[in-house]
């Protein structure tokens, strides 16, 4: 036994290792724009020649045609598309938001200029939807993906833990969450200044994120035990946290990643929190329906979970034949 013991411990600590690195390095070494939107403006004549320049970059942009500046300004501001290009009679010019991503936004410069320098003309760029100025590249909006996933775990690991089921689990979960939210807000919105928009709509969306993750981890031990916790706790760290793309944004990650990462609480709620904070709820509906699903059927999983635990001890005992 002490043997086998021995070699499951070398063994899988190198597999954990390699899954680790393969999750958290593979995505940024291969950040990248993969039809990432972009809108153009203009003339038609004018539009169809920044067409052609952009489509020398392959797939990187998916174009998003409108019919002047106004349309345009509006649709990254609807965070339909994460830019802009209009030509006008004074040259080139390039909307931004870098409160969508800065990495975004300094990606979009970069490639725009690169793409009309043969012109010779130098392009003018305006963030229509700016990043708070306290921090202006997204490190503490980006770095708190981890701390929410982290916490998350943890609460649905010790409700499991304790043996909570039920009701109690429910109530632990939730108001476990809520008070993250609460914590959440006050440092990333009232402290650091991360965060804008309404103080309220950001304590939900941490706290709803949140329990995304404490729900999913402990739904998902009420039905396979502790297989489970580990299976929950693993897909949140290792594909929830790195694929979330809160330091990018989703097309910027290789295929399937940018979207698997979407799918989990974590990119979701990257994603709700941009739009609720600085983009007026624009585009919160997909991110908050994932997030409401995994709370709602993690929490169903919890239910049912511990009725079946309940259900089993109180079977009938099989009949004891009597002696003869």
């Amino acid at each position: 036994m002490d043997t086998r013991r021995l070699i499951a411990v070398i063994v899988l600590v190198p597999v954990l290792v390699s899954l680790a690195l393969w999750a958290f390095a593979w995505p940024a070494a291969r950040t990248a724009p993969r039809d990432l939107p972009l809108g153009v403006a203009g003339p038609p004549a004018a539009v169809a020649q920044l067409e052609q320049r952009l489509a020398g970059r392959g797939d990187a942009f998916e174009i998003h045609r409108y019919a002047d500046e106004s349309a345009a300004r509006e649709a990254v501001e609807d965070r339909a598309v994460y830019g802009a290009l209009v030509a006008d009679d004074q040259g080139p010019k390039l909307l931004t938001a870098s409160a969508a991503g800065p990495a975004v936004a300094q990606l979009l410069r970069q490639a725009v200029t690169e793409q009309t320098s043969a012109s010779g003309t130098a392009v003018r760029v305006v963030d229509v939807v700016p990043a708070p100025a306290a921090d202006p590249r997204g490190a503490a909006l980006g770095a708190s993906v981890l701390p929410l996933a982290l916490a998350g775990i943890a609460t649905g690991a010790v409700t499991t833990l304790l043996g909570l089921r039920g009701v109690r689990a429910a109530v632990a979960l939730v108001g476990a969450a809520g008070l993250t939210g609460l914590v959440a807000a006050a440092i990333a919105h009232s402290w650091l200044g991360a965060v804008a928009g309404d103080w309220w709509a950001a304590a939900g969306v941490f706290g709803l994120s949140a329990l995304a993750v404490g729900a999913g981890v402990a739904g998902s031990a009420a039905l396979l035990g502790r297989p489970g916790l580990v299976l929950g706790g693993a897909v949140m760290m290792l594909l929830g946290n790195p694929f979330s793309a809160a330091s990018s944004a989703p097309e910027l990650l290789p295929r399937p990643a940018g979207a698997i990462g979407q799918w989990l609480p974590p990119g979701a709620g990257t994603s709700l929190l941009r739009s609720v904070s600085f983009f007026d709820g624009a585009a919160a509906t997909g991110p908050a329906l994932t997030l409401t699903w995994w709370a709602v059927l993690g929490l169903a999983a919890v239910f049912v979970g511990g009725a079946l635990r309940r259900r089993t001890p109180d079977a009938d005992p099989a009949p004891v034949p009597a002696p003869a």
